[in-house]
């Protein structure tokens, strides 16, 4: 199971990266970076914490996973 720092540290790399997509796709259809942003920066907090709590549930859980062996 990873820790929670690095659940964070993943969530975070994906959300910048999804962050610039947002802002890019915002822009596109709003002819406005100030829009595009908005919406980027709205959809990057409430996808963190989502991403952040779907990550922390699979770990939880063991199904699907290979056992290694020693």
């Amino acid at each position: 199971m990873d820790s929670r720092r690095r659940s964070l540290a993943k969530a975070a790399s994906w959300q910048l990266s999804g962050l610039a997509t947002m802002t890019a796709l915002g822009f596109a259809f709003t002819g406005s970076v100030t829009a595009g942003g908005t919406l980027a920066l709205a959809s990057a907090a409430v996808g963190f914490v989502c991403y952040l709590a779907h990550e922390r549930v699979w770990a939880s859980i063991s199904w699907g996973r290979a056992h290694s062996r020693q």
